[in-house]
């Protein structure tokens, strides 16, 4: 009896201290904003623009990308910018997350090996640093609202539950891709093909009518759902009806999933480097 009683007793220690980290790193708001203001100066150091040079690139691609496929999809242009402008920035936000989440750990290892921080700290650093860059970029949609004459309502304001309810999504979904990767190597290019061919099978280009009886099917990408909650309201259309289902889903299930992973983990993190 003694063991299993051990084996217990281990397992609560497990996930009482990766509790004491989750809330460490979240009481620590200063320190990983900070972190994040950081990483987004040296990365564009030298820049004269800075990230501005990522809202620029954005502005550019959907002029030219918006004029073409407006034509070709045969939609007026004051419908079809809008809803390409929504979704190809919130697909930037969601891949960036991805992409940079897999290296929130294996770029700070020199950290991780000198300093006693919480994991969570580089977990909420590299979400903080996407969301920053994010809002380069989402300037555009009002301005871009107001050049094609989209009305929008005052039901466009459950946006910010959206947004919040994504931003607590790319925590989990960091958090589980950057302990993977620190474990395996072959995780980050594997992810960055994957969501590049997500790209092109997600509507973000394209409405999800053009499916036609696949429609459905197309609606369960957890890709679409983050996007669909946040457009739909803008261009005063309905979500579909299983996005916002799926996306608390996710928040729920992957929340759960990646602390009981991040409890056994946690405590390698440091040998993985």
């Amino acid at each position: 009896m003694t063991k299993p009683l051990k084996r217990h007793s281990e397992e609560n220690s497990e996930y009482a201290q990766a509790w004491t980290d989750v809330v460490g790193g979240l009481t620590r708001v200063w320190m990983w904003r900070t972190m994040a203001f950081q990483d987004i100066r040296l990365r564009y150091r030298g820049s004269m623009l800075g990230p501005f040079w990522f809202t620029i690139s954005t502005i550019i691609f959907l002029l030219a990308i918006g004029g073409i496929y407006s034509r070709l999809f045969d939609t007026p242009v004051n419908q079809y910018v809008p809803y390409l402008m929504i979704g190809f920035i919130l697909w930037q936000y969601l891949s960036m997350t991805i992409v940079d989440g897999c290296n929130c750990f294996t770029s700070a290892d020199a950290a991780i090996q000198e300093a006693a921080l919480p994991y969570s700290v580089y977990i909420l650093r590299a979400v903080a640093r996407s969301f920053i860059i994010f809002l380069h970029s989402v300037i555009i949609i009002p301005i871009g609202l107001l050049i094609f004459d989209v009305p929008v309502s005052w039901g466009a304001l459950v946006v910010i539950p959206a947004i919040v309810l994504i931003i607590i999504n790319a925590i989990w979904v960091t958090a589980f891709f950057g302990l993977m990767s620190a474990r395996y190597g072959d995780i980050p290019p594997i992810v960055a093909n994957f969501v590049q061919v997500l790209f092109f099978v997600t509507p973000v280009f394209w409405h999800i009518d053009f499916l036609g009886k696949w429609e459905r099917v197309a609606a369960l990408n957890p890709f679409f759902a983050a996007i669909d909650i946040v457009r739909a309201p803008l261009v005063s259309e309905s979500p579909n009806i299983t996005s916002w289902p799926i996306m608390v889903g996710a928040a729920i299930f992957g929340c759960l999933l990646t602390f009981v992973i991040f409890a056994r983990l946690r405590t390698r993190i440091p040998y993985w480097m």
